[in-house]
C-alpha cells in the first residue's frame, strides 16, 4: 500500500496534503504529536501516546479533544494504510487564525489534525546493525524550554543538538543541564547501568517521560533489577558500565562511547541485551 496522510478526516497521498500558511502550528509551534510504531500490523502502545497527547495538549490550553475521537480516526487511517511495519505521525495544530501571539478565542479556535504513515522496513537494517555494535553520543548543554514533559513540535533545539553529533560522526547527543545533570538525547530518554543499579533521570518537566521508557521500567522491576529514578551528572554517565537510549522508534540502543570515552568494556552490555529482548516480546506479542 501506498504510504499516506491524514488530513482533517481526509486520507490522501502524502504529496497531495497540505495546510494553511496560517495554521499556528507552523507560526508559532503550536501544536503537539506523537509517534507510534507498528510490528506485524499491530501498533505499540497506541493507546498510551493518545493519553500523552490528550495531556499535552491540556497543558498548552487547547479546546478539549477527547481521547476516544483521536483513538479512533488513528485506528481508521492506520487500517486503511494496511503497512505491517510503519510509523505513524500524528499532529494537532490550534489550527488556522490570523497571526497574533495571543491564544485564539476557544469558540473560534478549530484544530487541524494531520496524521501520516511511513514503512520503516528499511530502516531496520541500518538500526539493527547499530544495536548489534552500539552507538556513540556526545554531551550538549540543554538549551530547550522549561516544559520538557509537553510533546510539542517546537525541536529547533533538538534539531540542532542532533546535527551537532552528526557534524561530530557520532549518532546522538545527550542533553546536560547547567549542573551536570544528564537529562535525555534529541529524541530519546537515557539509562545507565553501574554495578547492576540501573539509574534514569525521574520524572519532571525536564525530560519528556517516553512511553517506551515506562514499558522498560516495568520491565526493570519485573526482572527485580533495582532501579533508581533520581539526578545524575555527566561523570556518572561517563564512568557507567552500561548505557542505553529508549524510545519509540529507537526502541533499545546500546551506548559504547560519550565524548570519545568508552562505557564498560565497549560493546553492548548483558542488562541492555536482556531488557531489550524483553521488549521485543512485548511490540511483537
Amino acid at each position: 500500500m501506498p504510504e499516506l496522510a491524514y488530513l482533517n478526516g481526509k486520507v490522501l497521498a502524502i504529496q497531495e496534503a497540505f495546510v494553511s500558511i496560517e495554521d499556528r502550528g507552523y507560526q508559532f509551534g503550536d501544536a503537539v504529536y506523537e509517534v507510534i510504531p507498528s510490528y506485524n500490523g499491530k501498533m505499540f502502545k497506541d493507546k498510551e501516546h493518545i493519553e500523552r497527547m490528550v495531556y499535552s495538549l491540556k497543558q498548552l490550553r487547547f479546546p478539549e479533544v477527547s481521547e476516544e475521537y483521536l483513538y479512533n480516526e488513528l485506528n481508521l487511517f492506520f487500517n486503511k494504510a494496511k503497512l505491517k511495519r510503519a510509523s505513524v505521525y500524528m499532529q494537532v495544530s490550534r489550527g488556522v487564525y490570523k497571526r497574533k501571539h495571543y491564544l485564539p478565542d476557544i469558540e473560534k479556535a478549530k484544530i487541524q489534525f494531520v496524521m501520516t504513515i511511513r514503512n520503516i522496513t528499511k530502516d531496520d537494517v541500518e538500526t539493527d546493525r547499530k544495536r548489534k555494535k552500539g552507538i556513540s553520543v556526545i554531551t550538549v548543554n540543554d538549551a530547550r524550554w522549561g516544559r520538557c514533559d509537553i510533546k510539542t513540535v517546537q525541536l529547533l533545539a533538538n534539531s540542532l543538538a542532533k546535527q551537532t553529533a552528526l557534524d561530530a560522526r557520532v549518532e546522538d547527543a545527550v542533553f546536560i543541564s547547567e549542573e551536570g545533570i544528564v537529562r535525555e538525547a534529541s529524541s530519546a530518554n537515557i539509562f545507565i547501568i553501574k554495578n547492576g543499579i540501573i539509574f534514569t533521570h525521574p520524572k519532571t518537566f525536564n525530560i519528556l517521560s517516553g512511553v517506551t521508557r515506562s514499558e522498560i521500567i516495568e520491565i526493570i522491576k519485573k526482572k527485580n533489577l533495582t532501579l533508581i529514578e533520581d539526578f545524575y551528572t555527566d561523570r556518572k554517565l561517563i564512568n557507567a558500565d552500561e548505557a542505553f537510549l529508549t524510545g519509540s522508534i529507537t526502541e533499545v540502543m546500546p551506548v559504547i562511547f560519550v565524548n570519545g570515552n568508552q562505557i564498560g568494556t565497549g560493546v553492548p552490555g548483558k542488562i541492555t541485551k536482556d531488557i531489550y529482548d524483553l521488549l521485543c516480546k512485548r511490540m511483537t506479542s
